[in-house]
């Protein structure tokens, strides 16, 4: 796309298994480890820059986290860390 440039993706995906899930486990992982503090921003566009991919990939990682109940997403605000 004009006008967007994406970073070189440090992550290394499993060819096994989709993005969405992959991405799903590592933003799991920062919430447990606290990197993701309670009420805190998780920015889809960082994390599509972060690993490279587009945007739908991004948001169906969050949806499955958001079906777990570890994130909220707030329309026109963003997703955030659900209290626990």
């Amino acid at each position: 796309m004009e006008g967007r440039t994406y970073s070189s993706p440090v992550f290394e995906f499993d060819p096994t298994r989709p993005k969405w899930q992959q991405i799903a486990e590592v933003v799991r992982q920062r919430i447990a480890s606290g990197e993701y503090p309670v009420r805190g921003l998780i920015s889809e566009v960082k994390l599509e820059q972060e690993f490279g991919v587009a945007r739908e990939t991004v948001r169906k990682a969050t949806a499955a986290l958001r079906e777990e109940g570890l994130i909220v997403t707030t329309r026109g605000m963003g997703s955030f860390v659900a209290e626990r």
